[in-house]
Formats: structure tokens, C-alpha cells, sequence
């Protein structure tokens, strides 16, 4: 080692030879002791119990067409996301999955004005962009371009929002600590299935928390029951192919159900005297018979005979308050791609936008949302009283409305189907 200067520590000088040496043996150290403390990490047991569960899956792995290269290489290294929603983990509470907008949000914050307009003019251009594909899809599979065109711009923003997990480690983490791990386990196989088949590189498979991936976000076992190769390259491509992605949520949506030439919904104004508790997917009844008991479709708007004919349920997503709907068996349809009533109105809305600038006719209200906890303890107690049997969740659905209405009813009170300060006081005094 050439002469080097003396080096200055605490105030005096010491040789640099010496003092390399000295910080060498102690980063020794340190490491060792990290080392020691990090083995009697219970992270550590946990994520051995991990990669002993993923190790297990291989014979279903095999059964499902995955290949042994494939298994070991997409679960080399492979370690779970505790930080996920919807996980059960041991000595910790119950984990939710609080940051899911379409339950935690009033209407006028999830169904944005702004949002709206800006993704309906996007998707006009859009339309005239994949003008032959779009016509194509809807000529095979009878549903509106702006409906796909709408499921496309809510789930990734028209492909400009990047997904932020990677899928194999999610449907991992959730097959092994989540709440429905039987269904994950097989999401987690068939994304390794996915991989192994070339249709996507593992940098691009990126998913939503839950594990829904590209363009339109499926599951990887939706990707299987849905999934088209209509841009005919030999691959399904919902992760790169604007053709595929569309046309694979076109036929999600005729696999369940989807009726052509239907509406999804109606928007009217409801009468004074409408009880708001009508409003669940059981109280079904012909359009016309509706509009006979005072319900108005908003602007004047005409329905003819086999639209009046046509059986649909009442919505009121702010209880009284709020645009009401007269919705049809599509409105359900778009229901299952999310279960969520604000996500259809999104998707409703953003489609109808794109054919036609104008607004809900009546404005939301400035209604403001209860704290879960608030709406599950609403529940505990409609449920105890047999008014509600339904999930326990605190989002305030259909049910929840209805049976805070009948429950305003029973107590007195007015009757708004809305979850309030009012109806919480009601119910923490009657206990």
C-alpha cells in the first residue's frame, strides 16, 4: 500500500491502514448481528411457511399445463406483499380495502364531472382511432363501442395508468393469507400459466391490488373464460392489443348476460311520494308500470312500447337525494365486471357521454359518506332486528339503503335511505 497521510478521528491521528481495518472488522460485525437478529424475525418463519406453500402448488401447477421451468422460474425468490388489502394475517387485525374509491366515496366524488368530460372526449377520438375494430366488436358481439370504450378508460385511463403490482405476487400473497385464498390459488396457477404461454413478459404482467391486469383488468381466470385474439396475431394480448382488450371485455359482458339494444339505465326524477326502499334488484317491474306510478324519464325523453315493456329495478344511489334510475338487466351485467353501483354509473355515464355532452339532469347532493365502522355498526344492528341480510362490509349498497329506510320507518324518522348522523343516534340510543 503506497504512503497515504495520517487520518484525524476524535482528535487524533491514526494510520489509514489501521483504521480500514478497524471499520472493516466492525461492518463484520454488524452484519453478523443483523444477520442473528433477522433469523429470529417471526417475518422471516412466516415467509419460510411462504415459499413451503408455493413450493406445494407445483402438482396443481403441473395438472393446469404449467411447465417446470416456468414454476421455478416465476417463484425463484418470490416473497408475499403483507401490505396488501383483503389479508388475514395471524396477531393482526383484519386488513380491508379502504383506498377502493367506489366504496368509500359519495357519488359526486367518484362520478367526477371533470373525469367525466375529459374521458368522453378522449374516447370520441379513440372511437374514431379504432373505428374498424370498434365497429367489428360491435357487430360480433352486440355491445356498444362506447361501453367498451368506457370500461377501458375507467380501469387504466385508456392504458395510460400503470398498474401498480406485480400480478404473481399478488395472487400469491392473497391465495396464502387472503380472505378467499381457494379462489386465489387457482388465479396464482393460472397466472403462471399465462407467463409460461408467452402471452405477456412477467415486467408487464402489472396488476391491480386484487390481481386484475391489463388493459380492461382481468383476473388471469377471466383472462381464460373471456379472453379473444381478435387482432387474429395468435395470442391473446389484453395487455398490449387495443383489439384484443376490447373485445375481450365485450365478451365478459355476453358471457353474463349481456342483452343487445338494451340500455343499461334510465334516468328519471322520482315522485314525491316514491318509497325509497323499493329500490333493490328484487323489485322489478316493467318500465311502463313505473312511469304509470309518477316515476318521469328526465328532458322529456319518449320510450317506446318495447322499452316500456322492458323489466328494470329502482335506483336512488343517494336515497332520496340525488339523480334516481330505472335500471335494466345490462346495468346488472356491467355490475358483475365490478360490483359496485358507482362503478356502472361511472362506466353508464362515461358511455352515454361519449354519444352525448349533457349531464345528469339532477345534480348529486353535497351528501357526506358515514366512517365504515359507523355503517357496519348500522348493519349489526339492522341485521339483529331482521331488517338486513347482507354483508357485513360498512358500504352503504342497495340492501343497506333499503333497510335503513324500512328501519326509518319503524323508528319515525324520516325516510331518506341515506346512512346519517341522524339514523346513527337513532340506533346507538335504541341498543
Amino acid at each position: 500500500m503506497p504512503n497515504t497521510p495520517p487520518l484525524r478521528i476524535d482528535g487524533r491521528y491514526v494510520d489509514r491502514r489501521d483504521s480500514v481495518l478497524r471499520q472493516s472488522a466492525i461492518a463484520a460485525v454488524l452484519i453478523l448481528a443483523a444477520t442473528t437478529l433477522g433469523a429470529t424475525r417471526p417475518a422471516h418463519a412466516a415467509d419460510a411457511g411462504f415459499t413451503q406453500f408455493i413450493a406445494s402448488l407445483w402438482p396443481e401447477a403441473q395438472a393446469a399445463g404449467v411447465s417446470r421451468a416456468t414454476f421455478d422460474a416465476e417463484t425463484r425468490g418470490l416473497e408475499p406483499d403483507y401490505k396488501l388489502p383483503d389479508l388475514i394475517l395471524p396477531g393482526r387485525p383484519a386488513t380491508g380495502a379502504p383506498s377502493q374509491a367506489e366504496f368509500v366515496q359519495v357519488p359526486a366524488d367518484y362520478v367526477k364531472e371533470a373525469s367525466i368530460a375529459r374521458l368522453a372526449a378522449e374516447g370520441q377520438k379513440l372511437m374514431q382511432k379504432h373505428r374498424t375494430a370498434l365497429s367489428q366488436i360491435e357487430s360480433r358481439f352486440g355491445v356498444p363501442a362506447t361501453v367498451v370504450l368506457a370500461i377501458w378508460g375507467r380501469e387504466t385511463d385508456y392504458g395510460r395508468y400503470r398498474l401498480p403490482y406485480d400480478t404473481v405476487r399478488v395472487v400469491a400473497t392473497q391465495a396464502y393469507v387472503g380472505r378467499r385464498k381457494d379462489q386465489y390459488r387457482a388465479e396464482f396457477i393460472l397466472a403462471l400459466k399465462i407467463l409460461g404461454e408467452g402471452a405477456v413478459t412477467r415486467k408487464d404482467m402489472r396488476s391491480s391490488w386484487a390481481g386484475a391486469t391489463g388493459l380492461t383488468q382481468f383476473l388471469p381466470g377471466e383472462y381464460y373464460k373471456h379472453g379473444v385474439d381478435f387482432d387474429g396475431d395468435g395470442r391473446i394480448d389484453i395487455w398490449n392489443s387495443v383489439p384484443d382488450a376490447l373485445a375481450s371485455a365485450a365478451q365478459q359482458l355476453v358471457n353474463k348476460g349481456w342483452q343487445p339494444g338494451l340500455r343499461w339505465a334510465y334516468e328519471v326524477r322520482a315522485p314525491d311520494n316514491a318509497d325509497c326502499t323499493m329500490g333493490v334488484p328484487e323489485v322489478t317491474k316493467p318500465i311502463g308500470e313505473w312511469l304509470r306510478a309518477g316515476f318521469v324519464p328526465v328532458r322529456g325523453q319518449k320510450l317506446n312500447a318495447a322499452e316500456q315493456a322492458q323489466p328494470a329495478s329502482l335506483l336512488q344511489p343517494e336515497g332520496i337525494y340525488g339523480p334516481a334510475f330505472l335500471t335494466t338487466k345490462n346495468y346488472f351485467v356491467i355490475k358483475e365486471y365490478n360490483f359496485s353501483d358507482l362503478y356502472v354509473l361511472f362506466v353508464g355515464h362515461l358511455a352515454d357521454r361519449m354519444a352525448n355532452p349533457l349531464p345528469f339532469a339532477t345534480p348529486w347532493s353535497a351528501s357526506t359518506q358515514l366512517r365504515s365502522k359507523d355503517v357496519e355498526a348500522m348493519q349489526r344492528h339492522l341485521t339483529r332486528i331482521g331488517l338486513y341480510k347482507d354483508k357485513l362490509d360498512g358500504k352503504a349498497g342497495m340492501q343497506t339503503r333499503a333497510a335503513l329506510g324500512a328501519y326509518q320507518k319503524s323508528a319515525g324518522l324520516k325516510v331518506d335511505c341515506w346512512p346519517s348522523e341522524a339514523v346513527l343516534r337513532s340506533i346507538s340510543s335504541s341498543r
